[in-house]
């Protein structure tokens, strides 16, 4: 087993995240088969309790482990599943040795750091390098390892240490640091400088680690005097420099470093040189080129309530990209805070009130994600009514779906306090309830979790047509309510159809309003499987019936939107790609691929 690791410096968010996904692409175009190991710090055992606000969105596995966002950017890079464990905290590292000195298993050792939890660290790494991710039975070839942070972080510390010994462990060969840091440029001078790169390497060093190869993030491409002071003063051959500059979407990311032949320095290290081919990149360097010729757009309201982090639904958008794009379509998100839709702001804040409305009554499509809480709900809930009421499309994940079957029964069914005992524990009729088997005193996963069955109902609903016609589907979930069994009759005798239901038959999976051109509910996370070039079906319907809407919009014989279906095999057609000219980037850095476009966001080749 041959180990890249990837470190970060001077700051954080600089992108270790993309450019760990893009060495894995750059070496599976090398022929090797690869797998993904993503280390954080942080004494949580898992990401599972996070706030989005702390740390972005929590991405679900087919094993049900609530992990770093980042394993997303590995899965859809490179097409793999990976588990719970490809995600190491220091919180699992302690839970694992302090569960071995209670038991004995160090015979009466003092547990330290060292050697303890550095070999703990190790021995993880090793075991989980070589479980097969990609569908095949044997370990892949490399590995790469993202250690989360910026060196110098004391929650790191450890982990540094381990890594250093690990170096040791497998050997000369075996083993290639990949140190991404910032070459900031001062505007008072105008000059790119290295000194802060410079001071990460030696801290670097000095903790045992030792580059083999620097990547540098800057607005521009580098100097050729700026490649050789970091080459003198880091010890890093002048080639094996790489330059990742900003660029117009991170599918250049992978091309950047073909280019500058960093897999050659890769392999080198790697003593792989004789073993591989030259990349193959032809279907990305096509996909990066589509995107230039996309004009025409769609526009989707995001309605919810982390919209002031894009990084709080990161694979809602990565999957709204995959489905717009295989439709040539330019992605714009128009960011709809839930609590502005609500009548209590049009009191407080009646400037905010009308943006949000004016957002919302210009989208092509309305989507509520999944979430947590009773803030911005009753936004929510308007949203979903309007879009049923003006056939507008709509899609409803986790809570969203949650939201729109209270919103029916209030509306329709004229039941004006029922809820979700979520918002309202003593609720007396309540239409979405507690799941019996959940736990009330713990919060970290006890939902339910992971990739569950569910089985289609009707035949020939728009769902089933996304999907292919097929009798199931797997898919992730992450929720800990579910709309109430016995309401199912009541609501479905009003009109609403649940199409989708678990293997019991009494857990509510996707619900329909077929009356309507597209309004879809799923409990389920179907975002968390959508892969560029295999957009997720019920993306791909949302964003079909968008496109639809606009048109008939925009036709002079305008008349009541169809959705047209029966497109959809499985997955969506081949991705393709676009780019707007005049974007301004998030906090979060270029290499994320969100933009921020007029009254939206625009998506622009985030993977």
């Amino acid at each position: 087993m041959k180990y890249v690791l990837v470190t970060g410096g001077v700051v954080s968010g600089l992108g270790k995240g993309v450019t760990a996904s893009s060495i894995g692409v750059l070496l599976k175009a090398c022929g090797l088969r690869v797998t993904s190991i993503k280390i954080d710090p942080y004494l949580n055992t898992d990401a599972g309790t996070m706030s989005p606000f702390e740390h972005g969105e929590v991405f679900v596995l087919d094993d049900g482990g609530e992990v770093d966002l980042d394993l997303g950017n590995y899965e859809r890079f490179l097409d793999i599943k990976l588990t719970r464990d490809n995600n190491i905290t220091t919180g699992k590292i302690y839970q694992s040795v302090i569960e071995k000195e209670r038991r004995g298993d160090y015979l009466g050792k003092t547990v330290q750091v060292v050697p303890h939890i550095t070999d703990a660290i190790q021995d993880w790494i090793e075991r989980v390098a070589r479980i097969p991710v990609d569908g095949k039975e044997e370990p892949a070839d490399v590995c790469v390892i993202e250690l989360g942070g910026t060196i110098g972080d004391i929650e790191s510390m450890p982990f540094i240490e381990a890594l250093g010994q690990f170096s040791y462990r497998v050997g000369p060969g075996n083993f290639c640091l990949i140190h991404v840091s910032l070459i900031p440029v001062l505007n008072v001078v105008g000059e790119q400088k290295t000194k802060p790169t410079q001071h990460s390497v030696r801290q670097l060093r000095g903790l045992g680690l030792t580059p083999n190869l620097l990547a540098c993030r800057s607005t521009k491409e580098l100097d050729d005097n700026v490649k050789a002071k970091l080459a003198q003063f880091c010890h890093v051959p002048l080639s094996n420099i790489v330059a990742l500059h900003d660029v117009p979407n991170i599918w250049h990311i992978p091309l950047l470093l073909k280019d500058q032949k960093a897999h050659e320095a890769i392999l080198k290290a790697l003593d792989m040189l004789s073993v591989t081919t030259e990349p193959n990149l032809k279907d990305w360097i096509t996909t990066t080129k589509v995107y230039n010729d996309c004009h025409e757009n769609v526009r989707i309201a995001m309605v919810g309530k982390y919209t002031g982090l894009s990084d709080a639904y990161l694979s809602v958008l990565k999957a709204l990209l995959h489905a717009a794009v295989a439709r040539d379509r330019k992605l714009i998100v128009d960011w709809v805070p839930a609590g502005d839709l609500e009548d209590v702001t049009s009191e407080q804040d009646p400037d905010a009130y009308k943006a949000a409305w004016e957002l919302l009554k210009g989208a092509h499509g309305v989507l509520v994600p999944g979430g947590f809480g009773d803030r911005g709900v009753q936004g929510k809930i308007l949203a979903a009514k309007y879009a049923r009421e003006n056939n507008v499309p709509y899609l409803g994940i986790c809570l969203g779906m949650q939201i729109a079957v209270i919103e029916f029964a209030r509306s329709i069914l004229g039941l004006r306090d029922t809820t979700s005992t979520e918002f309202d524990p003593e609720a007396k009729n309540p239409c979405v309830i507690f799941m019996p088997e959940g736990s009330k005193t713990h919060m970290g996963g006890t939902m339910r979790l992971g990739s569950r069955r569910t089985y289609f109902q009707v035949a020939d609903c728009k769902s089933a047509q996304l999907y292919g016609n097929v009798s199931f589907v797997d898919e992730r979930h992450r929720h800990r309510y579910e709309v109430n069994p016995d309401m199912i009759s009541q609501l479905e005798s009003a009109g609403l159809s649940f199409v989708g239901k678990d293997e019991t038959g009494s857990r509510m999976e996707i619900v329909e309003l077929p009356s309507h051109p597209f309004f879809i509910g799923v409990q389920f996370h179907p975002e968390f499987k959508s892969r560029p070039g295999k957009p997720s079906p019920v993306f791909s319907g949302l964003i079909a019936a968008a496109c639809e809407l606009k048109r008939t919009v925009m036709s002079p014989n305008y008349g009541h939107t169809k959705l047209t279906n029966g497109i959809y095999n499985g997955h969506s057609q081949v991705l393709k790609s676009h780019q707007n000219g005049k974007s301004f980037k998030t906090t979060n850095g270029s290499l994320n691929g969100i933009y921020m476009n007029g009254n939206g966001v625009h998506v622009d080749g985030s993977v």
